[in-house]
């Protein structure tokens, strides 16, 4: 282990005050959501894009706007249907009469945090528009090219039980996102808090802006430097590979029931991601704890599962947990 862990610890120190805060912000409003609002910051960090699935109620959009409402940055909230164009998303040329020119009219995706509710409810047309903004982190109208102001991460919903009018979305998108995350029912505990908190509207909790976009900026630079040795990122190259094939990793029984794996980018996310995850534990360096905690957020969406595996009930997340528990740690 270098000599200036110790240096990029306290630096993790100074440049990680926001986070107490916003989570203190974030608290007031979520019960007992630890896991979604953890994976919300840890998409912050990255500045990377994550794709929420859950039946409705569960408060996805709710943790969205009260995210986006603790930091000073700009939030749009687009609602996905059938009948969406690309043009309602990206903007569109204006002619004006008066100067004979045509004026640019930017669209809701010319945010900073942006909620695309119900992203399966739109076609393939207007999925595709949204590919360039989120991986280029740039938009063109009209042969005009627009860079996109950091911090910008696009944050979707879905609900995995309704079909009808529904799209399911192209793998070239799926892949841009870095987790999909699957929120779940709440506790009898929790959801009992839930209920007398809603209940009586005097108690809504009025959110503040407690970020700033320097914060993110300054902890970004603080992560990049965090140290990973090289034994870790040869058990991230594992992990991704034996997603694609596992009978090199003494998973033969795996072997039939992927019919893809895991892309380059998921190596790259898990790579960033652990140090994002180190810097929430305040530390200099990654543990393969780090690795396992976010692997399977990370992995779930990139493998394809065969016509047998589906047959059999079998699950990405069974692979995946599979995998983790054969691979060796270093």
């Amino acid at each position: 282990m270098p000599q200036n862990i110790d240096e990029i610890t306290e630096r993790i120190n100074q440049s990680s005050g926001f986070i107490p805060p916003l989570l203190q912000e974030l608290e007031q409003v979520m019960v007992g959501q630890k896991y979604l609002t953890e994976r919300l910051i840890l998409g912050l960090l990255t500045g990377e894009h994550i794709l929420l699935e859950g039946v409705p109620g569960l408060a996805k959009t709710t943790a969205v706007k009260t995210l986006a409402q603790s930091i000073k940055t700009e939030f749009k909230r687009i609602q996905f249907t059938p009948d969406l164009l690309p043009a309602d998303l990206l903007g569109t040329q204006i002619y004006q009469p008066k100067t004979g020119e045509f004026d640019i009219k930017k669209g809701p995706l010319f945010a900073n945090i942006v909620l695309a509710d119900e992203i399966n409810r739109a076609p393939a047309k207007v999925q595709s528009a949204l590919l360039e903004a989120m991986q280029e982190r740039q938009i063109s109208i009209g042969g005009t090219t627009f860079k996109l102001e950091e911090p910008f991460m696009v944050i979707a919903t879905q609900n995995p039980i309704e079909q009808e009018g529904t799209y399911p979305l192209p793998e070239a998108q799926v892949d841009r996102f870095m987790f999909k995350l699957h929120i779940d029912y709440p506790s009898r505990e929790e959801e009992k808090l839930v209920m007398q908190r809603m209940s009586n509207k005097k108690n809504n909790h009025q959110v503040r802006q407690v970020v700033s976009p320097d914060d993110i900026f300054k902890a970004r630079q603080v992560f990049d430097d965090i140290y990973i040795d090289e034994n870790l990122q040869e058990y991230i190259i594992n992990l991704v590979r034996a997603t694609r094939n596992p009978e090199d990793y003494q998973m033969a029984s795996l072997k039939d029931m992927v019919q893809y794996g895991a892309s380059p980018r998921a190596s790259i996310f898990l790579n960033r991601c652990a140090k994002a995850y180190a810097f929430l534990q305040r530390r200099g360096y990654v543990v393969p704890h780090d690795i396992k905690s976010i692997g399977l957020d990370i992995l779930r969406h990139r493998v394809i599962l065969s016509y047998e595996a589906e047959a059999e009930n079998v699950t990405p997340d069974d692979i995946i947990k599979k995998i983790f528990d054969t691979l060796e740690v270093p």
